[in-house]
Formats: C-alpha cells, structure tokens, sequence
C-alpha cells in the first residue's frame, strides 16, 4: 500500500509537524468543548470532523477516567455511564473501513450534576390586622394583607403566570425561610407587616400590616398583599398595594365608615364603605388536593365585621354590642390578620389580630432523588402518586436532595 506524506497543519490537528498516514484513513478530529448532559450520568462531546477519507466515517468518544464511549457520525457525541461528582475529560477518533485515526486532544474537565426539577409554593407570612380608636364606628383599622405567594402548580398570586419549576443540583444545599405573620396592631396603631418566606432563589413578601384607626396617616402597608386602609372621622387610608405576581392591594378606608379589607392573593379587599372583607387567596393541588392560601383579613365597620377571605384570613372584629375581639389568620396559610375597632357605645378598645404564618411546599419526581431538610426547619414528606411533597411549616435552613 503507498504511503502519503500530509501536512497537517493544513488539514490535521493545526500541528506544524509531518505525519506519515495511510492513504485514505481518517484523520483524528479536533476536540470541542465538553458539557454536562444533566442527568448526572452523562457528557456532550463536541469536534470538528476533519477527513477527506473515503466511505463512512464514524467517531468515538472515550472518557477519562473509565474509558467510557459513544460513538456518532456528527458532533456532538453522547458518552453515558458516567458517575456523578467524578471529574471527566474526553477524546475524539474517527474510524473508517481501513481502521482508525489517533485521538484527539483531551477536551476541558466536566464534572457530570444531577438534577431534580421541582415544583413549588411559597406563601409568606400575613400581615397583622389596624388597631382601632377613638369613638364612634367611623374609627376602625384595616384588615391585614396576605402573604405573597408564589406557585408552579394551578395558580399564583395576583393573577401573575405560574411560576417556572426549578432545576436544582443533587448535593447541593438550598435555603428555606418560612416567613412569621405580622402582629395586630394596638390603638390607634399599624398592623406589622408579615415575614418573608424564601426558597432557593424564590422569595415570597410579607402581607401588607392594616392600617390604623384613628386621625393622622393610616393607609393600609405595602406587601405581597396589601394591608387595609384604616378610617377616621376626618380622613380615609389607601388600601396598601399588593407585589406584581404574588398579590392584590387592600381595600380603601372610608371616612364615614370603616376599615378596608385586606388584600388576597387572588382579589382585592373590599372598601370600607361596603361590607369590608377580607381578599380571596387561591387553590393548588400542590400537596395532592386543592388547599386554599393567602386570604385577606376582614376589616370593620365596628358593629358590622368584614370575613377574612378564603385561605386563612382572619376576621375584623365587632364592637357594639358584643366586644368581639378580631382572629389571627391561619397558620401555615399566610392569611392576614383581622382589623380592630372601637365600640362606639363605649369607647371600648377590641382588639386586632395577628396574621398567619407562611409555608413551603416542594413536590418532585421521587425517582429523582430523596430530601434532607436540615436542621432548624420543620417539615413532612409524603408521596402522590410518582411524585414526593415535602411540607415545610417553620423555621430557617437548608433543604438537599441525594
């Protein structure tokens, strides 16, 4: 068989040197970049072919360690069979019927990751319901806001697009918050605005703190949910705003009357001139069933109270005649806190409430890997169907998946 002398710096590895190579036989690629392929237990390997061989020419893909191959008649090629957390790099060689080339040159280091794609909810804690003051019904705080949530499953907050799933790394921790609720507010006094709940590089805002009762500034709080404003007998509170893709604003105050409602992740409190009820929040089946978050705590009219909307918020209280003190939103559902008032018989202070803590909840294909939740965090897991949910109720640390 003749042998042909070929420069390859003109058509080989760009080498100024001379190889002697047998006459229609490939030549050796030149490699590419490496990447990961994702799932933990493969590689992409690119080149550029470079052959002016006759016939079929196909490649192959050995890794280092473990020799593992792939073969393909284009770039990029697929090696499997890898391991996770071991580092790898890879050579190229293209063959023919009359054998095959050297290797190429070794690729980059890659270090093939696993992944699970997870869904979530993230509710933040409601803000806590205005204080009343004074006399007279026209002096009653705002309902308190609701947490800002923020979901990939059915719906989310403020009537936003669901939110993206997020691709996270096996071995790898990821923080998780859950936000407290805010407290009521005393006479004549501010709802506090709830906590905010954090997963990953997800953060829910705290619900919007109602509004107070009595003369001066009494808006309802900005929040993922916006608190309620309060009223006076001179002067009516904006209901807070709500935060873009977690919730609504809350309900105005109205001078002659009472507190708005809160505002819900799913709808704006009511106005104090009409009924003040608190925002509706929205339904998921996250967790396997449909559950209910982020209601809006009731505001007041003093003897007419207004109903936290549904998913866990309080309602406002009652003054004449029973003194009825306003309710905590729910635990865990992110629902604000229901507004104070006065008894405008007596004067008598009723008192506002606090709103409800936030949650987290994760879902995942269970064959994609098992959860830690670290220290400082309470949670639960169960399974539905082929997928595993972990419920995360309070506290701050890391989650991981192995």
């Amino acid at each position: 068989m003749a042998i042909t002398r070929i420069k390859n710096s003109t058509i080989g590895n760009k080498t100024p040197k001379y190889n002697d190579v047998l006459a229609g036989l490939p030549f050796r690629p030149i490699i590419g970049t490496a990447s990961d392929g994702g799932n933990g237990t493969s590689a992409s390997v690119a080149f550029t072919g470079n052959n002016v061989a006759n016939g079929t020419i196909t490649y192959t893909a050995l890794s280092s360690p473990g020799s593992f191959t792939g073969t393909g008649t284009a770039s990029p090629i697929t090696v499997s069979g890898l391991t996770a957390g071991t580092a790898y790099t890879f050579q190229v060689k293209a063959g023919n019927s009359l054998g095959d080339s050297a290797y190429s040159a070794a690729s980059n280091s890659v270090t093939p990751v696993r992944t699970v794609s997870t869904n979530y909810l993230v509710v933040a804690g409601g803000g806590g319901g205005g204080g009343g003051s004074g006399t007279g019904g026209s002096r009653s705080g705002g309902g308190g806001g609701a947490g800002g949530l923020r979901c990939t499953i059915d719906a989310t907050g403020g009537g936003g697009s669901l939110e993206s799933v997020l691709v996270l790394n096996l071995n790898t921790n990821y923080t998780v918050t859950i936000g407290a609720g805010g407290a009521g507010g005393a006479a004549n006094t501010n709802g506090t605005s709830g906590n905010n709940s954090v997963f990953s590089t997800i953060t829910s805002t705290g619900g919007g703190g109602g509004g107070r009762g009595g003369d001066g500034t009494n808006a309802g709080l900005t929040g993922g949910s916006g608190g309620g404003g309060g009223s006076s007998n001179s002067a009516a509170g904006a209901g807070g705003s709500g935060t873009s893709n977690q919730g609504y604003a809350g309900g105005a105050g109205a001078s002659t009357n009472g507190g708005g409602g809160g505002g819900g992740a799913g709808a704006t409190g009511t106005a104090g001139s009409s009924v003040p009820n608190g925002g509706n929040g929205v339904s998921t089946s996250i967790s396997g069933s449909s559950v209910s978050y982020g209601g809006g705590g009731g505001g007041t009219q003093s003897r007419t109270k207004g109903t936290g909307g549904t998913g866990g918020g309080g309602d406002g209280a009652i003054g004449y005649p029973s003194n009825t003190a306003a309710t905590a939103g729910t635990a865990n559902r992110g629902g604000g806190g229901g507004a104070g008032t006065t008894n405008d018989d007596t004067g008598t202070q009723v008192a506002s409430a606090a709103g409800g803590s936030g949650i987290v909840i994760l879902r995942w294909p269970t064959a994609s890997g098992t959860i830690t939740i670290g220290a400082g965090l309470t949670g639960s897991t169960t399974t539905s169907g082929s997928n595993t949910i972990a419920t995360i109720t309070a506290g701050t640390g890391n989650v991981s998946w192995s």
